[in-house]
């Protein structure tokens, strides 16, 4: 399953406490936090285990697929969680909540507190987080690079041609608009006549004698990136068996 297919077969929805039209609204926020390394949403990927809304209070309960998932990875997502929440109108308070997890005490606090990841693990973090969530954005860029590129050489452009191509050449749909979503969170060009192919650190375009060594590294980090995502869904199913269930419903 590749990651495009993937981030079709979505779960079931959300168990969610009646509150209308705000629960339908902080489960669209939450489609928009991504798990930084998979750069897939929490909620296809299946880590939101209960949403509860009642009268402008939200907890979102949050899963993963292992005790020892990364923390720096886990503290991310719980922040970003709670900034989405926070942000729909008419939520009156936020409580994520990290289940199952060994480091969950300090991480819901810290969030909890706004405290930052280095306030977070005082003693044991040295640096917050922006530099990591940039560097799997700048993945994140190389393989939605070689998703558009691959469906360019499958409707005949040559490869020697990808170099002076520009964005908007590339088929239009969800890899295209993912692609210049990620762009656009790095500050790189992503506009429909800036160039397809650019550095994922300068933004520069890549030179055709860089083409080769450009289009395999974007292949690299796709597949990587997809083989990890399979893993992880993997893990989580055999933790979680209901995560089957539920998706067998959807």
């Amino acid at each position: 399953m590749t990651a495009t297919d993937a981030a079709m077969a979505r779960t079931a929805p959300l168990p969610v406490a009646p509150s209308g039209d705000l629960a339908a609204a902080v489960r669209s926020a939450l489609d928009t936090v991504r798990d930084p390394e998979l750069d897939e949403p929490v909620t296809d990927l299946g880590f939101v285990e209960r949403l509860e809304v009642e009268a402008g209070r939200v907890v979102v309960r949050l899963r993963l697929p292992t005790y020892f998932c990364a923390p720096n990875f886990a503290f991310l997502m719980v922040a970003d969680a709670y900034d989405a929440v926070s942000s729909v109108p008419g939520v009156v308070t936020t409580e994520v909540v990290l289940q199952d997890h060994f480091a969950a005490e300090a991480i819901n606090q810290g969030v909890a507190a706004r405290a930052g990841f280095v306030a977070s693990f005082a003693g044991e973090a040295v640096d917050e987080l922006d530099g990591l969530r940039a560097d799997f954005l700048r993945k994140a860029v190389l393989a939605g690079t070689d998703r558009v590129c691959r469906a360019l050489t499958a409707a005949g452009r040559d490869r020697a041609e990808l170099a002076g191509l520009t964005l908007g050449d590339a088929p239009a749909g969800a890899d295209r608009e993912r692609l210049r979503a990620r762009r656009h969170e790095l500050g790189l060009p992503a506009g429909d006549g800036d160039p397809l192919l650019v550095d994922s650190w300068t933004g520069a375009a890549v030179p055709a004698g860089e083409l080769t060594r450009h289009l395999g590294l974007a292949r690299l980090t796709r597949t990587g990136q997809e083989a990890n995502s399979a893993v992880c869904r993997g893990m989580l199913r055999a933790r979680y068996p209901q995560v089957a269930e539920e998706e067998g419903r959807s």
